[in-house]
């Protein structure tokens, strides 16, 4: 019969994971310890690794980086001046 597959919460990987970077463990007492393979711990623990650049970077830059349709909004303007000038003609307030 197969094994069920463990379905394990992302607070329990990451204590895993930093019971791993405190080093006071090997991978392998950590594994019998939590019941977990040792490479999946180890996976786990450059992730976090990985990852932990991210929980510092500067959250507005993110508001800059979106890309900006500049020649969309030159076209909107140009046709809404346009629109302007009729409106002005028509209206005869405007010389």
């Amino acid at each position: 019969m197969a094994k069920k597959r463990m379905n394990l919460t992302a607070a329990f990987k990451a204590k895993v994971a930093f019971a791993t970077v405190k080093g006071e463990e090997t991978l392998s007492e950590l594994a019998s310890k939590f019941g977990v393979s040792a490479s999946v711990i180890a996976r786990w623990k450059a992730r976090l690794l990985d990852g932990a650049e991210e929980l510092f970077e500067d959250g507005r830059k993110k508001k800059d980086e979106a890309p900006v349709d500049t020649e969309a909004l030159f076209t909107k303007i140009d046709k809404m001046e346009m629109i302007m000038e009729t409106m002005k003609k028509k209206s005869g307030i405007f010389p």
